[in-house]
This record gives C-alpha cells, structure tokens and sequence, in this order.
C-alpha cells in the first residue's frame, strides 16, 4: 500500500524542515532522501502551483479560480529575482503582503499583490508610439490560443500537455520557463522564444538552453527544435540563427483599425 503523502504536502514538510527558506534543489534533495524517487518535474510544478508570487501557478488545476491566498496551496514566496532563481520561503502575508489571484479587465487570471498591479514575468517594455503587444503575456496567450493554425517545417502543432494535464504555457524547466512548449503531428518538440525588446544574443540563449532541456530531459527520441517569434526579425537575430540549428524566426503584425461613427445615423 503506497502511503506517500500529496507531492505538495512533501514540498510543504521539506521546506518547514530546512529552516523555512530553501531552493528548489534542496526541496527535491530532502524529498528524494525522505520518500525515494519522486518525479522532478512533479515536484517542480507542485512547488510553483504552491507559490504564492509566481505568475506560472495560474496555469495548474489547482489554481484557475480566482481566490485571495489563504488556501493549503498557498504556502510558499518566491525571493528569487524576477522567480527564477528558485528559492522559495514560507509565506507571511504580515511580511509579504497579500497576495491573489484574480480577473484582469479582459477577464483572465493573474497573479497580483492585493492592492497593487499585475505581477508580469518579464523584463519587456513597450516602445513609445507603436503598436504592440503590451505585455510579453498577450502575445504568448495569443499564441498558444492559435497554435493549431501555426505550421513549423510544414508541420502543425499542438500544446504540449502533461498526463496530469499542465499545458506547455510558461512551462516550468530548471533552466527557467520556457514560453510557450508544443508537439508538431510527428511528436516532436517545438520549443517557442517570444522577443519583444531583447536583443538577438539573449534570445538565443535562451531558447538554446530551453531547447537543451528539452532535450535531456523529455524528448528521449524525438527531435527538438524553436521558434523565436518578433516584432521585427533584425540582421543580428538572422546571422545568430544561421548557425543553430532547428531554429525558426517568425514575425508577428497587428492590424487595428479605430473608425469614427455618426451618431446621426
């Protein structure tokens, strides 16, 4: 008879057990040591769905309602910058603040501090005068949304989606999260860098480290390749993405139109 506790309970107990702050890896170590081999990605995930400030936790079951954080699975606070560093604390809402999850003014779930704005994962800005997405998160669920209609080498894909039903939006690596994670018809990975203001080495950093995780770690026999998705493909990204292989660049156009109505009509 399995009488392991609930992944998120292990994750609860590791944390209180080392002290009330600990990184990812001395989660899975303590759990690992404790309870023998547990899945890494499932203790990944539970440590996000139980993370108070983290603007992934939202894309799990255990979170699409909106609520204030008060419930067993609001227990921990991310401390590392911009939550990928991975070290995470015992939540105090006295020395945190409030936190939620609640509807933006387009009705989608977000993570914010009660009485502040939207948490946004990203170090983008907009660029004064031009249409854009406003915030990394739009263009990515804009994507994901659309991913069907997408063909990467004459393929269609799909969202990667786990057994436990976690989708491939903000997908949780130890590498950082990956965008946007999809299968093509062949199962193969499809892994997507979204580039509003960074620039062309930073994009393919860090698409190629995705893309390695990947790789290691869940394409066994299947192939990895990427996608950076731009405003504006530049000469730098051209040239950077001319030696690496598997690597696609896509642009992205908005088309809006505001038109005056009479009212005498």
């Amino acid at each position: 008879m399995n009488t392991k506790p609930y992944v998120w309970h292990m994750v609860k107990e590791a944390v209180e057990n080392l002290g009330g702050k600990a990184t990812y890896s001395e989660i899975k170590d303590y759990i690992r040591n404790k309870y023998g081999e547990v899945n890494e990605s499932t203790i990944n995930c539970q440590i996000i769905v139980c993370t108070v400030n983290h603007p992934s936790r939202i894309h799990y079951s255990e979170n699409k309602k909106p609520r204030i954080a008060n419930s067993r699975y609001d227990f921990l606070f991310s401390t590392g910058y911009k939550y990928r560093k991975g070290e995470v604390e015992h939540y105090d809402p006295e020395k945190h603040g409030t936190w939620e999850i609640r509807k933006d003014e387009y009705g989608k779930l977000m993570v914010a501090q009660k009485g502040l704005e939207e948490v946004l994962g990203t170090e983008d800005e907009q660029v004064e005068g031009e249409l854009l997405f406003p915030v990394e998160s739009h263009l990515r669920d804009f994507i994901a949304k659309n991913i069907d209609a997408i063909t990467v080498n004459g393929h269609r894909l799909k969202l990667y989606v786990e057994e436990n039903g976690r989708d491939g939006v903000e997908y949780p690596t130890d590498v950082g999260p990956i965008d946007i994670l999809a299968v093509d018809e062949k199962g193969n990975f499809v892994v997507f860098e979204l580039k509003l203001s960074r620039g062309a080495d930073k994009a393919m950093g860090q698409i190629s480290r995705y893309m390695g995780w990947v790789k290691r770690n869940l394409a066994t026999d299947k192939k990895v390749g990427g996608v950076i998705v731009a405003r504006e493909v530049d000469e730098k990204l051209k040239y950077a993405a001319s030696i690496v292989p598997d690597i696609n660049l896509f642009e992205y156009e908005l088309h809006f139109k505001i038109r005056q109505v009479s009212i005498d009509d």
